[in-house]
């Protein structure tokens, strides 16, 4: 009995992700996106390998090779120090994406917690944690990540932490609506009839219908979180031992008006990964959201 189950729900899972995949295709915005993102992970995945330079390696002392504009040997030109652009570049994305992950996957993880816990149990529970939600939505993340750095320095983890613990309470309002329509469904009524455990009724009953529109405000604060690091590592407070996008135009400055590709090529890679994981987001909020399914 267990088994026709469990192959019944692989079949459903298998039908709606078949079903998914058809309807994202069909949104050429996202697709691009995606098509984007897969070009930045690969390249962070692979790093050690597509990157022809070591990222630190300085030439100061060779004139041949500091300062120069794009050419055979470096496509993406050096700069002031004699360090190869593209090496830098393809080793930045890798902070970049794991700020982005990890920061958004923590605030998913205490967002979706709180927000389910508050929504389910209703009443005078959800107006207490709705209270402190609204608490920290009042903190200016981007001034406390500057205060974080400046007494403890900036380390990529300090980032990281500070956009997911402040980034969770966006997240558990938006857990916290689902579960405020869905509690009062046949289907969350059946099982409590059934004697199941609110555990259950939380994590099998309710959450798998209240994930979605967590998941796209996910992908869209990916996108934020590499802003926001390269926001940082731009006015210096980034992590020294870390090549950064960011850290390569704050360098940049110095050279602003003679090495155009020193602010050019970063620049560029911070635009288009955030613009891909917007429309990532978007694609999966036209996928997602009931409504715009239909339509």
């Amino acid at each position: 009995m267990d088994r026709t189950r469990l192959r019944r729900k692989v079949s459903l899972w298998k039908r709606d992700l078949s079903g998914f995949a058809r309807r994202y295709v069909k949104n050429r915005a996202a697709v691009l996106g995606f098509v984007i993102f897969i070009f930045y992970f690969v390249m962070a995945l692979a790093a050690p390998v597509l990157a022809p330079y070591d990222p630190f390696d300085m030439n100061l002392n060779d004139p041949n090779v500091v300062l120069k504009p794009p050419r055979q040997r470096n496509p993406l030109g050096t700069d002031e120090y004699g360090r190869d652009v593209l090496s830098r570049l393809v080793y930045g994305s890798r902070v970049s994406l794991f700020v982005g992950f990890l920061s958004s996957g923590i605030a998913l993880v205490i967002g979706v917690a709180v927000g389910s816990f508050a929504g389910y149990k209703g009443g005078k529970v959800d107006d207490m944690i709705m209270r402190f939600v609204d608490m920290f939505l009042t903190i200016p993340t981007f001034f406390l990540i500057l205060l974080v750095t400046a007494v403890f320095g900036g380390s990529v983890w300090n980032v990281m932490m500070i956009l997911g613990l402040t980034g969770w309470p966006g997240v558990a309002r938006l857990i916290r609506a689902q579960f405020l329509s869905l509690r009062q469904k046949d289907f969350v009524t059946a099982a409590v009839g059934a004697g199941a455990q609110d555990l259950h009724i939380i994590i099998r009953e309710i959450l798998p219908n209240a994930i979605f529109p967590a998941i796209v405000d996910a992908s869209m604060r990916i996108s934020g979180a590499i802003m926001t690091e390269s926001s940082l590592s731009f006015l210096g407070l980034g992590d020294p031992t870390q090549p950064s996008w960011g850290m390569m135009l704050n360098e940049a400055m110095s050279a602003f008006r003679i090495a155009w590709w020193l602010s050019l090529f970063p620049g560029l890679a911070i635009t288009t990964a955030s613009i891909a994981f917007n429309l990532i987001g978007d694609g999966l909020n036209d996928m997602l959201n009931p409504r715009l399914k239909e339509r």
